[in-house]
């Protein structure tokens, strides 16, 4: 069975930073760990470039998306704050909201494209 297409989603703003998938991901992710070294890896990336994307989106919004706390003796963590969460939903909305707004014509494109050939 072949998969659907995907409608991917990329926002980009007037300054030159993006929100797309990927942090949305990391976002989610984050968010279900509780750490950013954990969602980097169950995502496949390291720690640098987690933080680093995390790092972008708090400068990029009036409010951090994400708050940190180093470890140490208490340990550290990461959770989304109000923002973030209000942010990923937004965004997880508009996907949702395009992908069915679009369906009739992905569906068109879709039936142009020639036949996958059988493994």
């Amino acid at each position: 069975m072949v998969a659907a297409p995907r409608l991917r989603i990329r926002l980009q703003f007037e300054e030159g930073s993006r929100l797309g998938p990927g942090k949305a991901d990391l976002l989610e992710t984050i968010g279900k760990t509780g750490s950013i070294s954990a969602a980097g890896r169950e995502m496949k990336m390291s720690y640098t470039r987690a933080w680093a994307l995390v790092e972008q989106m708090n400068e990029s919004f009036a409010e951090p998306l994400v708050a940190s706390a180093r470890g140490g003796a208490k340990g550290g963590g990461a959770q989304l704050t109000e923002a973030g969460q209000q942010v990923l939903a937004a965004f997880r909305a508009l996907e949702t909201a395009a992908q069915q707004a679009g369906a009739a014509q992905i569906a068109a494109i879709t039936a142009l494209r020639k036949e996958a050939p059988d493994d």
